[in-house]
C-alpha cells in the first residue's frame, strides 16, 4: 500500500515555526515528510532533522525528501529521544521542533496495521513495528480494572466498564485476534440505543488501546520539557494534537513553562526562584479552516499550539 498522507494545518504550522534560512529544524513526527518537506523549502544552509519509529514513514519520506540532499537526515527513532538523537549527531541546539501528535491516513487505512475498526484484521496498533506491545496482548491479558481505566481515561468512553466486563467475558472463551471480534464486542456493550445511527461508535476504544500500545501521553509529557531546553533563544516548539488529552497537556506544559512560579498567589514577589523558559506564542489553539476541513474530514479536530524560548 503506498504511503497517503495530506498534512493538517500545514502553513500555518510552517509560518509558526518562524524559520530562518540557516537554522536547524526537528521533525519528530516525520510521517510522509509533509511538513519536512515545506519546512527544507526555506532553508538555504540549514538542515532538517526527521524522525519517525514506523520504518513505513521513513521510506516514504526519504524518496520524498530525497532531493534536498545532504540537507536532511533521517532517523528511525521515537521523538521522546529527540535529545539523544541529536546528541549522537554533535547537534547540542536547535532553532525549532515540529511535533504532529497523530495517527497518519496511512496507518489508519492499511489493514496490515491493525489501527482502524473499519476493516477486519489482526489487532495490531503499533507504531513501532518493532515495538513488542500490541492492542492484540492488551486486550486478551490486562485486567478487567486495567482495560476499564484505559477506555474511560485515554478514549473518554462513558461505558468503559461494561466494554472491558464484555472483553474479559469474551476472551475466556476465545482469544481476541482481530478488529473485526473486538468491534463486535463493543457493539455488545454499548447499549443499541446510544449506538443507533453511528458508525463509529468504537472509536474511543479503539483510541483507547493506540494510545496505551504507543504510551503517546506519557511520551508526550516526557518529550516536551527536554524540547524545550534545546531551543536556541528564539527558538519554537510548534505541537499538533488531535483530541483533549494530548491537548491539555501541551496546553498546560507550555503555560507552566511561560509562569514555573510556585510562590502563593499573595506574595508580593516570586521567593522561589523559578525561571521562565519563554513565552506562549498561540493564547488560543490555531485550529483549521472550514476549507480544509471540507476537504480533510481528519483535520477537523486539529489544534496547533506553539512556544517561543526566550
Amino acid at each position: 500500500m503506498e504511503f497517503k498522507h495530506e498534512s493538517v494545518l500545514i502553513n500555518e504550522t510552517i509560518n509558526s515555526l518562524n524559520i530562518r534560512p540557516d537554522g536547524i529544524y526537528v521533525d519528530g513526527t516525520l510521517g510522509g515528510g509533509g511538513h519536512s518537506f515545506k519546512i527544507v523549502q526555506k532553508l538555504k544552509t540549514g538542515r532538517l532533522i526527521g524522525i519517525d519509529q514506523d520504518q513505513e514513514a521513513l521510506d516514504a519520506s526519504s524518496r520524498r525528501l530525497a532531493i534536498f540532499g545532504d540537507r536532511v537526515t533521517l532517523v528511525k527513532s521515537n521523538f521522546a529521544n529527540t535529545v539523544s538523537v541529536l546528541h549522537d549527531l554533535n547537534i547540542e541546539k536547535v532553532d525549532g521542533i515540529l511535533l504532529d501528535i497523530g495517527v497518519s491516513s496511512y496507518q489508519i487505512d492499511n489493514p496490515e496495521r491493525g489501527f482502524s475498526y473499519r476493516e477486519d484484521s489482526e489487532l495490531d496498533m503499533r507504531m513501532d513495528r518493532e515495538a513488542h506491545l500490541t492492542a492484540k496482548d492488551v486486550v486478551n491479558t490486562y485486567s478487567r480494572e486495567e482495560l476499564a481505566r484505559i477506555i474511560r481515561d485515554y478514549g473518554e468512553e462513558k461505558f468503559a466498564n461494561n466494554i472491558a466486563k464484555h472483553i474479559v467475558e469474551e476472551r475466556t472463551v476465545h482469544p481476541i485476534l482481530s478488529t473485526g471480534q473486538l468491534k463486535q464486542i463493543i457493539e455488545r456493550a454499548i447499549p443499541a440505543g446510544v449506538r443507533k445511527g453511528q458508525q463509529g461508535f468504537a472509536k474511543k476504544t479503539f483510541q483507547a488501546l493506540r494510545i496505551e500500545v504507543n504510551s503517546e501521553l506519557d511520551v508526550l509529557s516526557s518529550a516536551i520539557g527536554s524540547m524545550m531546553d534545546i531551543l536556541n533563544p528564539g527558538g519554537r516548539l510548534s505541537i499538533i494534537t488531535f483530541h483533549s488529552l494530548e491537548d491539555r497537556i501541551v496546553k498546560n506544559m507550555f503555560r507552566d513553562a511561560e509562569n514555573p512560579c510556585t510562590c502563593p498567589p499573595d506574595f508580593p514577589v516570586c521567593m522561589c526562584g523559578a525561571v521562565s523558559k519563554g513565552r506562549i506564542i498561540t493564547r488560543k489553539p490555531i485550529v483549521p479552516s472550514e476549507e480544509e476541513c471540507s476537504r480533510n474530514k481528519r483535520a477537523s479536530s486539529a489544534k496547533l499550539r506553539v512556544f517561543e524560548h526566550c
